[in-house]
Order: structure tokens, then C-alpha cells, then sequence
């Protein structure tokens, strides 16, 4: 009897990993460990995903702490997304708090359980903002307290792999935003602000924001898994985007094509609308009141992250998904979040 143990597995990528996995059919069963169980804080959505599937268990944990649970069946991958990782609304130690003791505390289970394959989901954060093109070859210059943690935890997955590299399998991916059904981040919100006309453009229409389908990231992170198995390799370092990662314009366009509306989206320039953004969040900051108007997310939006997956096209990974397909997928399973 043979398990799979997710960490962060009732978020937004763990939950679909998840059904990924039963899809394959390779394990008699899936844990989803995590911090959070699937409440009324959760989406809709992803409760709905998870109590669809068979063999699939939840245990509430925390990977900053040790982890004593042991399932009863063999352990045979796992994959860790536990991550502090919205930016804004994090500490600087925050991150660093649950990203590193995490990575540690992960690693040294899967010694204690023998389990001898692990997939590691990083980010593009450790490059740095820039508008060159990045590849995995280019070196990390990490600017942020995410970017940081995530690299430091990308070296402990690699000193737990280098204790057996001969019979350890690791697969580290760095991927760029992850959109699809109940993921309420950065292109959720832009669905929304560009069906309810308060998008805007600010110089930024050709800005490139590498970026990934849930389910395209579920099936490349098992492709390369196997992929590596198969050649005898050990460790797998790879960005996770479409190719090349769209423009600003071309998701706005393509969210008009999939929400059959049409938008003609004004452009308001950038210095303008980051002061908006400050006053607002002066005013909403002390009452506590969420908007969209985050002045880091202004920032964020002008700033390409223009990161190429060029080791997954050198190995024959073939793309099942292109932007309009993805989002129309999106569409089809929740339409609620397109309204």
C-alpha cells in the first residue's frame, strides 16, 4: 500500500494536485496536510474538488513545527506547497518563518518515513524584478522576503537530496502566477476589474507576466517526475510558464474573448493612478477594508516578469493548454467567479 502526502494540500494548487493524482491512479492513497482545513473561508470551489475525490484524507499540521504524524502506508512522493506567499499582506518574517522551518521540517519527515521523492513548488520571486527574459540559467537575485525564502528553501530540498542522490528524486519548479478555478489572486482579480470596467492601463499593455494554468502545472510537475525517473536523473529545476508568458493586453483581451464582452479599456498613466492608490489605502488601511488598489499591486502590474520555461520545452514537455483554452476551462468549471 503506497501513499502520496501533499504539504499545503487543501490550497489552491494542492487541492488540484490532488485530483491530478487520483487521476493517474499510482496511489492507494492522498493526504492533504495542512494548516487549514476546508472551512467556510475556503472557496466554494475547492471544497466541492475535494470532497469529489476517492482515497483522498486531510490532517491538520503546521511545517513550522516537527511533524509527528506517520500515515499507515508507505510514502512514496511528496509533494510540498505549504508556503507563506501572498504579496502584500505578509511580515518579512513571516515568510522566512514558514518557508524555511517548513522546508526543513518537510525534508527531515520524508527521512524519518524513507519517502525518496519530493516536488518542491518555488516561484519566479528568487530572479528579481526584471524585463530581461530570464531561463533557469539566469542567476537569482531575489528582492523580496519571498523571493529570499524561497531560494534558501530551494538549497535545503537540494542538501536533502545530496544526503542519497543515488536513489533521491527531486523536482523543484518556479513558476509563474498560477491562475484557474478558486484561485482568488492576481488574475482573478484582473477578470474582475476588467468585467467590471474598473481595469485600467498605465503603460503597460506589452508588459509580459509569465503565467500557468493549474491543471498544465499539475501535469508538467508529474511529467517531470516521471520524465526524470525514466532518464536517470535526480534533480530538475524548472520554470513553469506558457511560452512566452502573455502580455497585460493579450489576458485582457483573451478574458474579453472567453466572458463575450466587449471593453474598451481606457489608459490612465501609472504616476496617476499609484497616487489613487495611495490615498485609498490610507483611507481603507485603518477600517480594515480590502480593495483591489494595493499600491504594491500597481507596482507589481508594471513590472514584467518576463521568465521563460525553456529547460521544459529543451526536455519535450508538450503544452496542453494555450491562454484561451485555459481560461475557457476556468469558465466551464466555475462559472461564479466570471459573473
Amino acid at each position: 500500500m503506497t501513499c502520496a502526502v501533499i504539504f499545503g494540500g487543501t490550497g489552491f494548487i494542492g487541492t488540484f494536485f490532488a485530483e491530478h493524482l487520483e487521476s493517474v491512479g499510482s496511489f492507494n492513497k492522498v493526504y492533504l496536510f495542512d494548516l487549514e482545513p476546508l472551512d467556510i473561508k475556503t472557496s466554494e470551489f475547492r471544497r466541492t474538488l475535494v470532497r469529489r475525490l476517492h482515497n483522498t484524507e486531510i490532517i491538520i499540521g503546521d511545517v513550522r513545527d516537527s511533524i509527528s504524524w506517520e500515515p499507515l502506508e508507505d510514502v512514496t512522493l511528496i509533494a510540498n506547497f505549504a508556503a507563506v506567499h501572498r504579496e502584500p499582506g505578509h511580515e518579512d518574517f513571516e515568510y522566512f518563518e514558514t518557508n524555511l522551518s517548513g522546508a526543513e521540517n518537510v525534508c527531515a519527515w520524508a527521512e524519518k518515513v524513507g519517502c525518496n521523492n519530493i516536488i518542491f513548488t518555488s516561484s519566479i520571486s528568487p530572479y528579481g524584478p526584471s524585463e530581461a527574459q530570464k531561463t533557469e540559467k539566469s542567476t537569482p537575485v531575489p528582492t523580496t522576503a519571498y523571493g529570499g525564502s524561497k531560494l534558501t528553501a530551494e538549497k535545503i530540498h537540494q542538501i536533502w537530496l545530496a544526503r542519497d542522490e543515488n536513489i533521491r528524486h527531486l523536482v523543484i519548479v518556479r513558476p509563474g502566477v498560477v491562475f484557474g478555478p478558486g484561485e482568488g489572486g492576481n488574475v482573478s482579480r484582473l477578470i474582475k476589474a476588467v468585467i467590471g470596467r474598473y481595469f485600467f492601463y498605465m503603460g503597460n499593455r506589452g508588459t509580459r507576466k509569465a503565467g500557468t494554468y493549474v491543471k498544465e502545472l499539475c501535469m508538467a510537475m508529474w511529467w517531470v517526475l516521471e520524465w526524470q525517473t525514466e532518464k536517470g536523473q535526480h534533480l530538475t529545476l524548472f520554470n513553469m510558464s506558457m511560452n512566452p508568458g502573455p502580455s497585460i493586453q493579450e489576458y485582457v483581451q483573451t478574458i474579453c474573448k472567453i466572458a463575450k464582452i466587449q471593453r474598451n479599456v481606457p489608459s490612465i498613466p501609472y504616476p496617476l493612478l499609484l497616487t489613487v492608490a495611495y490615498v485609498i489605502e490610507i483611507i481603507a488601511g485603518p477600517l480594515k477594508i480590502k480593495h483591489p488598489f494595493s499600491p504594491v499591486r500597481i507596482r507589481k502590474m508594471v513590472r514584467s516578469n518576463n521568465t521563460l520555461p525553456a529547460h521544459l520545452v529543451e526536455i519535450g514537455y508538450s503544452y496542453k493548454y494555450t491562454l484561451e483554452t485555459a481560461l475557457a476551462d476556468w469558465k466551464s468549471m466555475c462559472p461564479k467567479e466570471w459573473q
